[in-house]
């Protein structure tokens, strides 16, 4: 058996263990072994659909050390005015070049693509190829460190929840460009941004809306895109944004409330003005999506898919509803991220990679990492590295914001720590608030009137989150 010696063991080779090793590369001189049991760096992102972007600006994703895209600003389609969104196939040839360009090229860190972790004990690991072949002993001197707690599925390598009858075409969106000519008429299961993307992509290729059927369990509550743009040419949108958002959260009587305020504020978005989104999970959508997934006027609402049969559908709560005869189904049904409890990132030789700023996961890790390479005490590393909880629902929204805040202000105390935050390139609006033109009044002003409604916003918000409709 093949031994090898390392001072730390990434579990996982997507966003997350990338991002955490590339800022441990630059900011120790500790040696790695990366381990995953897919063939190619990228995690899911292997295998997303084809048609799938990113939700944020490719200008803040991927690893601190390598740029995402070109920071184009888009001049046609929905997202026209802001920042380019990377593709699928973009993130999975980014991160292949992190891993050839960066991280073995620094001949400190050793890659084991199809590998899968047999076991794990103090002093290291057992890992054991997919395709055959003898066991490795991993020998850990420093930690393992696993950036795979979120457990993150996708269409078309989930467990369906729900049974297809023989004759029923149902297919992952992966299929959807090969199986959509010719079919007609086309069924959504689904309720999450994977949904929004496939209805978007089916209107946008010229599918009659009146072909679609979408079966919609809950509503979700939307991020306006417009309010998460970086760089100084879109200070007021962001930042201004957040200053209202704040304003909002202070004076807020109820979640519902909030969500309101927010609303007209142009914060937040739903697809059905008269339907009260029931979900949160900080997807993030263009105003030019959001119209053109209204154009889908046959929703099914209420209880989940437990079958489909052909021309129909049966439900959880036992009802049925007819659809079209010889519809193509698609799945969007996966989790994404599975909502485990918050641990602590920090434990013994153990580290737990967490998103320690909703909803930025590579970021997340990129800080644990520096805080892993300059602070000692478990305590403190632990402090400034408080997993947030996710939210599933709008009455998680509270507590999830008031948990970024209070990381917030302990990164903002740590002189060192705040200074390579706003170098970070993955801290797409601490480096906006930092370039503001202070002289210009009106900057001045939503600066000011940020600042004024932080506080009162976590108060309020603490209590909003203590009620008895928020989790």
């Amino acid at each position: 058996m093949e031994t090898i010696e390392t001072d730390y063991l990434v579990i996982g080779a997507g966003a997350v263990g990338l991002s955490f090793a590339d800022a441990l590369l630059a900011e120790s001189s500790a040696t790695m072994v990366v381990v995953d049991r897919r063939h190619a760096p990228g995690g899911h992102w292997n295998d997303a659909y084809p048609f799938v972007r990113l939700h944020q600006p490719s200008l803040f994703y991927g690893v601190a050390s390598m740029e995402l895209g070109s920071g184009r600003i888009d001049d046609a389609g929905p997202n026209a005015g802001n920042f380019e969104l990377a593709s699928g196939p973009e993130v999975v040839t980014y991160f292949e070049r992190v891993m050839r360009e960066r991280l073995l090229p620094s001949g400190r860190v050793r890659y084991l693509p199809m590998h899968d972790v047999v076991s794990t004990d103090n002093g290291g690991a057992l890992v054991r190829g997919r395709l055959g072949g003898a066991d490795r002993k991993i020998v850990v001197n420093r930690k393992i460190v696993d950036g795979t707690y979120y457990n993150t599925t996708i269409p078309s390598t989930h467990q369906r929840k729900f049974d297809v009858a023989p004759g029923v075409d149902c297919i992952a969106p992966n299929d959807l460009p090969r199986r959509a000519p010719g079919a007609g008429r086309f069924v959504i299961l689904g309720g999450g941004k994977t949904a929004m993307d496939v209805g978007v992509w089916l209107l946008e290729n010229g599918v009659d809306p009146d072909a679609v059927v979408w079966v919609r369990p809950r509503d979700s509550w939307l991020i306006n895109r417009d309010t998460t743009q970086p760089t100084s040419r879109f200070f007021h949108q962001s930042i201004g944004s957040m200053a209202t958002q704040m304003e909002a959260a202070v004076v807020a009587t109820s979640v519902d409330d909030l969500f309101d305020r927010l609303e007209a504020a142009d914060i937040m978005l739903r697809i059905d003005p008269t339907t009260r989104p029931e979900m949160f999970h900080y997807a993030t959508i263009s105003i030019g999506e959001v119209e053109l997934l209204r154009r889908i006027g046959d929703v099914r609402r209420g209880a989940r898919v437990t079958r489909i049969e052909p021309g129909a559908l049966a439900f959880t709560d036992g009802a049925r509803s007819s659809t079209p005869p010889g519809a193509l189904y698609i799945d969007c049904t996966a989790t994404a991220v599975e909502r485990r409890p918050p641990v602590p990132t920090f434990n013994g030789d153990r580290i737990t990679l967490q998103m320690v700023r909703l909803p930025n996961p590579a970021f997340s890790a990129a800080l644990a990492a520096y805080v892993e390479a300059h602070y000692t005490d478990e305590a403190e590393k632990n402090r400034l590295c408080a997993a947030c909880p996710l939210p599933d629902s709008p009455a998680d929204w509270p507590a999830a914001t008031v948990a970024n805040m209070m990381n917030q202000y302990a990164w903002n105390q740590d002189k060192t720590l705040r200074d390579w935050i706003t170098r970070c390139r993955l801290d797409g609006f601490g480096q906006v608030v930092r370039d503001a033109d202070k002289s210009d009044p009106a900057q001045a002003a939503v600066l000011q009137r940020l600042k004024e409604a932080i506080m009162p916003a976590v108060m309020n918000l603490q209590r909003l989150a203590a009620q008895p409709d928020a989790a």
